[in-house]
């Protein structure tokens, strides 16, 4: 009689692949042997970090935001979830007419809700 593999076996697999590929992420990235795969040169440049050009600020993590930067957050959450609510609209638009005009209410309710907010100066940086 032969004897079927532990039922454990692929996990094991899985195990052993996962800690093959994590060990080869650290050895190529050079956290584990540094200069194997890239030249090894800190320099104060280099190790700052980099923000989309613009100096690092040094005013720590206690910085406080104005309330405009989450107003406009707010503002753009509100505006993608619209656009999410579009895509099955869009499936369904051929199959049934009333969506038609039930996403042009929602349309215009976020309308209005958009002329609103940028009659407030909710959009504009620089009040």
């Amino acid at each position: 009689m032969t004897s079927s593999p532990s039922p454990f076996l692929p996990v094991l697999l899985l195990f052993l692949i996962a800690l093959g590929v994590g060990a080869a992420i650290l050895v190529v990235s050079g956290r584990i042997l540094p200069g194997l795969m890239k030249p090894d040169n800190p320099q104060r440049a280099k190790l700052t970090p980099y923000e989309c050009g613009v100096p690092p600020l040094q005013e720590g993590a206690r910085h406080r935001y104005s309330v405009k930067f989450y107003l406009v957050a707010m503002l753009f959450i509100l505006f993608d979830v619209e656009t999410a609510f579009l895509l099955p609209w869009a499936v369904q638009y051929k199959a049934h007419l009333w969506t038609f005009w039930a996403m042009l209410s929602f349309l215009a309710t976020l309308l209005v809700g958009y002329v609103y907010a940028w009659g407030k100066g909710a959009l504009d940086w620089e009040r």
